[in-house]
């Protein structure tokens, strides 16, 4: 009863389950294929608006769950108006900290378009007012008015010098007196024989002028200070006049912007304070303008608008290398003269700022592994505002100055995409991150399969087609496809969900079906991209079958040992999966009741398989020493393995060997058996059981199937089983044998051929009991006469 039928190792969809004959008649899937759940986490996520309502979504990223997710959020993002947009501009009070305006739509855009046109046409007014004949004979007036009161002050002077008999001279160190004689400045022997009294009025005539000449000079200073102001007030005057017009119709332009409107007010205000800049050729200014300070003066003018105006609808931004800087924003500098000079026009946006009043996506992982960037993420979000500052700066490592943006006020919704045990230890350790994200979108792996979701799944294959512009398939296709996803879902009445393997199959058929020139794809193309793709990742598995089959590696496919069975060992290799055969052998004599796992002792054994191990010693213990000592001690052994394993899969096998060791039966070595058991000796399920089977019907088919050969699973793993042909075929003409075994009385008379097998082995146990009183009586008595 517990062999089972060809029709119970697999689960068929022939073409006439499914009402189309073709996928060109279905219509394609618009929403992800049994994710629910998780867009239902999705849309309560962009549903409220109040903070800590971001998404983790959680799943294999096979799923699908990027692309699902970016469309889900897409289609709701395209009905929500799109955010205003944000640029950097000069703060003309204090250029280190620029200024950040919010304009809606493209309003942006068209000021930064405005501005530069303004500046092309100041450009072109500063200069022609400047350059006028009126502007001309205004500064000629000034120049003469203050000429006029220098040439009268000195005039005076003179005309008193010379009424003394004093001359005024000018020499290269300025100027100075000397006495004269009819407009002759007298030689110095002359001057020597003056008498003495002309000669002392001539020093104190001398010094008086020279006080009055100071106070001249005192006056020039103040005169000149006076001039520099007239001009600078014509200056203003003037290029008020050009300036006042071009700037009036941007006011007005903007008048809706208070803000916008107090910068540009600021603008002119710094055009008219420094007209000289557009007055010189451009290319002049700006050669002035960079060897004193760095930069081009002009830029001042500008606007750093930081995101274009892009698609209608709120922005949905992806950022596939989540930096610091690419989250933020940085601000660039450019070498000048040996120095790094910056200005607001080199800040530039981050994510952050692409994102703001939309959604960011972002891979957890990768966000985690860049410095800085989870927790500059986390602040962003708390303090619901975008700060560009480099990690230098905030951690204080570097001095340099910078510039210091204004903050950017910020309203985004954070999508994170990462695993279940990211997620958990995030939940754990970072107290913020509950308070952050507060919803989960949890993917499926898989959909359950039944008359209603078939239909749909086979929509799926024809959209992951379709999308990959790959030729259509037949409905004997599409079911084998869907047999491959029960497969890889480890369930019969299941069908994965990880889309993107289906998609690969899906491709490799095409491949197999543009080989044979067909314009559909048929099972047959989809088994043989199954074969292709089994026969490219078999080289280890080929190899380990070659040592075993040329005896290499000892593994029995005939007859019959006691204490020795066949337990099957499943290897991965990437995302390949394997299982190769694995002799296990055990040895009983007499003892204290002691389990000794030799892979523990030398610490190749992981913990699942030493719990495995003890769960069956208890087994022992309770079934057979529950009213007498057990005089038992055994080894077990996993023979030529030289690494670690891990796993309970192997319990029923281990409790097999030892029974067949203590009663001296034979077990049958053309089985293997995989299957875990509990303290009650019941059988329990395991993984991969598709693996393990083929695995060693690939060795006894090596060998020669000659209808002795077969393997004992749990009769828990039946619903798990999807074989391959080849093996369902073989169990079909009775040249192998799948059995089912609920228990391990069931696993041990199959394995023995005999029913009485508990009997031999409590009269062995017995016979022990005796055997260890004997030995230890001698012992006894001597304490005894001690006592």
């Amino acid at each position: 009863m517990t062999r089972l039928s060809h029709e119970q190792l697999v689960r068929r969809w022939p073409a006439h389950a499914f009402d189309f004959e073709s996928t060109e008649a279905l219509e394609p899937l618009e929403r992800a294929l049994g994710q629910h759940r998780a867009l239902d986490a999705l849309e309560l996520a962009v549903g409220v608006g109040q903070p800590g309502f971001n998404l983790f979504v959680i799943g294999a990223p096979e799923t699908g769950r990027f692309d699902a997710t970016r469309q889900r959020v897409a289609e709701l993002a395209a009905a929500q108006p799109a955010p205003d947009r944000w640029c950097y501009v000069n703060n003309f009070h204090d250029p280190v900290r620029p200024l950040a305006l919010r304009l809606p739509g493209d309003a942006g855009a068209q000021l930064r378009d405005d501005m530069r046109q303004l500046v092309e046409e100041l450009r072109s007014a500063i200069p022609a007012v400047l350059e006028s004949d009126e502007f001309r004979s205004r500064v000629e007036q000034i120049e003469a008015q203050f000429a006029s009161l220098q040439e009268q002050a000195f005039g005076e002077l003179v005309e008193e010098a010379q009424k003394q008999g004093i001359a005024l001279l000018r020499t290269p160190a300025g100027f100075s007196f000397a006495p004269a004689r009819d407009g002759e400045v007298i030689p110095p022997d002359e001057f020597e024989k003056l008498p003495q009294p002309e000669k002392e009025r001539i020093a104190h005539a001398i010094r008086g002028l020279q006080e009055r000449l100071e106070g001249i000079l005192r006056q020039a200073v103040g005169w000149r200070r006076a001039h520099r102001d007239e001009m600078k007030k014509l200056n203003r005057e003037v290029t008020t006049f050009a300036v006042g017009n071009l700037v009036d119709d941007l006011v007005r332009k903007y008048v809706a912007l208070p803000e916008v409107v107090a910068w540009l007010e600021e603008a002119a205000k710094d055009v008219i304070e420094n007209a000289d800049i557009f007055r010189a050729p451009a290319e002049a200014a700006q050669a002035m303008q960079m060897q004193q300070e760095g930069l081009p003066p002009l830029r001042r003018y500008q606007v750093n608008l930081l995101v274009e105006d892009g698609a209608r609808g709120a922005p949905v931004v992806s950022e596939e290398n989540p930096t610091f800087q690419n989250l933020i924003g940085r601000v660039e500098h450019i070498a000048r003269f040996g120095a790094l000079m910056t200005d607001f026009e080199l800040i530039r946006p981050g994510a952050l700022h692409r994102a703001n009043g939309g959604y960011l996506l972002l891979d957890a992982r990768k966000l985690l592994m860049n410095p800085f960037a989870w927790e500059a993420l986390k602040r962003t979000l708390l303090t619901r505002e975008i700060r560009i500052e480099s990690p230098g700066q905030q951690y204080g490592l570097i001095s340099t100055v910078s510039l210091e943006p204004q903050p950017i006020p910020l309203e985004v919704k954070v999508v994170l995409f990462g695993d279940r045990m990211l997620h958990a230890l995030l939940q754990a350790w970072d107290p913020e991150f509950v308070e952050l994200f507060k919803v989960a979108a949890d993917f499926e792996d898989d959909l359950d399969l039944d008359e209603a979701s078939l239909p749909v799944y086979a929509r799926l294959v024809a959209t992951l087609a379709r999308d990959a512009k790959l030729p259509p398939l037949d409905a004997d296709a599409v079911g084998r496809v869907i047999e491959d996803a029960a497969r890889s879902a480890g369930d019969r009445g299941k069908a994965t969900l990880h889309v993107h393997r289906v998609r690969d199959l899906l491709a490799e058929a095409g491949y197999q079906a543009s080989r044979g020139a067909r314009a559909r794809i048929g099972r047959a193309d989809v088994q043989a991209a199954l074969d292709a793709r089994r026969e490219r990742s078999g080289r280890i598995r080929r190899h380990l079958q070659e040592r075993i089959l040329e005896g290499t590696v000892l593994i029995d496919t005939a007859g019959a040992r006691p204490g020795q069975i066949n337990g099957l060992s499943v290897y991965s290799v990437g995302e390949v999966a394997f299982a190769q055969p694995t002799r296990i052998t055990a040895t009983t004599r007499i003892g204290e009741g002691n389990l000794i796992d030799i892979q523990r002792e030398v610490a190749l054994s992981g913990a699942i398989h030493s719990k495995g191990v003890m769960i069956l010693s208890s087994l022992l213990a309770s079934r057979y020493a529950a009213r007498q000592p057990f005089a038992l001690n055994a080894s077990l052994a996993f023979e030529q393995t030289y690494g670690p394993i891990d796993g309970d899969s192997a319990s029923l096998a281990e409790l097999c060997a030892i029974l067949s060791s203590l009663a001296n039966v034979p077990i049958a070595q053309g089985f293997a058996v995989t299957g875990s058991v509990d303290q009650s000796g019941n059988v329990q399920a395991i993984g991969a059981v598709n693996e393990k089977i083929e695995g060693f019907f690939d060795i006894c088919s090596a060998r020669g199937l000659d209808g002795s050969h077969g393997v004992l699973i749990p009769a828990s793993n039946v619903r798990h089983l999807m074989l391959r042909d080849d093996v369902v075929e073989a169990v079909r003409d009775g040249r192998f044998a799948v059995h089912a075994v609920a228990h391990a009385d069931q696993a041990l008379a199959l394995l023995t051929g005999r029913d009485d097998l508990d009997a031999l082995v409590r009269a062995r146990l017995a016979d022990l009991g005796k055997l260890r009183q004997k030995l230890l009586a001698p012992a006894q008595r001597n304490r005894h006469g001690r006592a």
